[in-house]
């Protein structure tokens, strides 16, 4: 099962994360939380990534202005979280999901991973450091970077009822980069591939996941040679 560890950023901030890896990695990757924080649900996903012989660490993006913040699904939860989101600033959530990446590195290539808030900073990642491969779970602030170019391949997953991302927008994405790796599950919301939502849909969730590890194996298979 996931550990929490800590990291330390180059400019000498301290943070957690969670972490799982399996005893000979094919790659690694840093998976980028939603407005929730360092939840439980991003241990899980660590794990995932583990079962499938890819190593995983998960940073707390919010240790900057208090450490262990972590919001409910409810209400009070995602304005909360909405409200630390806001606090975000570009250098130093990239600065943090660098050292998440270096610590990654000698797993082998390595890509970046988020969902919805996190989504969006795996987007500006992909465009900004250096990686093999994106993986973009309904990014809710895509569209507004729509102009960046990942400098690596990359696969965004949105599913065509999206509360939060209306799909005009996720068609604009898709629009404004034909060449991406993209997939639009129907009937599926905000949030499909987190079993603690309600909107969660599983049937979503396995094929975006199986879709997704077909994609990074491939990637970290050319990647290696």
């Amino acid at each position: 099962m996931a550990d929490r560890i800590t990291l330390t950023a180059a400019d000498g901030h301290v943070f957690d994360a969670w972490r799982a890896a399996p005893d000979r990695p094919i790659g690694g990757i840093a998976v980028l939380h939603a407005i929730y924080g360092m939840t439980s649900h991003m241990a899980d996903v660590c794990d995932l990534y583990a079962e499938a012989g890819i190593a995983a660490i998960a940073p707390s993006l919010y240790d900057r202005s208090g450490r262990g913040i972590v919001f409910g699904y409810d209400a009070d939860g995602r304005a909360g979280g909405m409200a630390r989101r806001e606090g975000l600033g570009e250098t130093t959530v990239l600065a943090d999901v660098a050292a998440a990446l270096d610590a990654l590195r000698p797993a082998g290539p390595v890509a970046v991973q988020g969902f919805c808030t996190g989504g969006s900073w795996a987007w500006i990642a992909a465009a900004r450091l250096a990686l093999d491969a994106a993986v973009i779970y309904y990014g809710s602030d895509v569209y507004e970077h729509r102009a960046l170019v990942p400098s690596c391949p990359a696969i965004l997953h949105y599913g065509d009822r999206d509360a939060v991302v209306p799909f005009d927008e996720v068609e604009a994405i898709r629009d404004a980069h034909p060449a991406l790796d993209f997939h639009v599950y129907p009937g599926a919301d905000h949030a499909f591939f987190n079993p603690e939502q309600e909107s969660h849909d599983a049937e979503a969730a396995e094929l975006a996941h199986r879709r997704t590890l077909a994609f990074l194996e491939a990637r970290f298979g050319d990647a290696g040679r």
